[in-house]
């Protein structure tokens, strides 16, 4: 199941008061998304339901802690939460999802600036950053 039906499950199962909170805090690409998925939504089982709450609880937990604690914290937590093959499974999706792109920063900034900051930079310095 896609990444983007199971949020749509997700955001069908908080009702329309907290789901209204979380599409208000996402990009408008993503509430596209998830509303499209929910326009096809149909009838969810209370099994698929269950799983797809779980899978966030765990996630949720693991990135709390993995911020808190460090991720040797997180794996021993989420290994005595829900077994080491959910602990795998979960940290895996989570340390994807924190890795960081370099220069991730600078899609927000004014190129303006971008171009004033690196303007006296070497070459393949500026290269790297564009």
């Amino acid at each position: 199941m896609s990444g983007r039906r199971k949020a749509a499950i997700l955001i069908a199962a908080l009702g329309p008061e907290r789901a209204g909170k979380v599409l208000a805090a996402l990009r408008d690409e993503e509430v596209d998304q998830i509303t499209l998925d929910l326009s096809t939504l149909g009838t969810v089982d209370n099994e698929t339901r269950s799983i797809i709450l779980d899978e966030f609880h765990a996630m949720a937990v693991a990135k709390r802690f993995v911020t808190q604690g460090g991720i040797e914290y997180a794996k021993e937590l989420l290994e005595k939460s829900f077994g080491p093959e959910k602990a795998f499974e979960v940290l895996n999706r989570l340390q994807s999802s924190l890795q960081e792109v370099p220069f991730q920063f600078l899609k927000k900034a004014d190129p303006a600036q971008i171009s004033s900051f690196i303007q006296e930079e070497h070459p393949q310095t500026i290269a790297l950053i564009l």
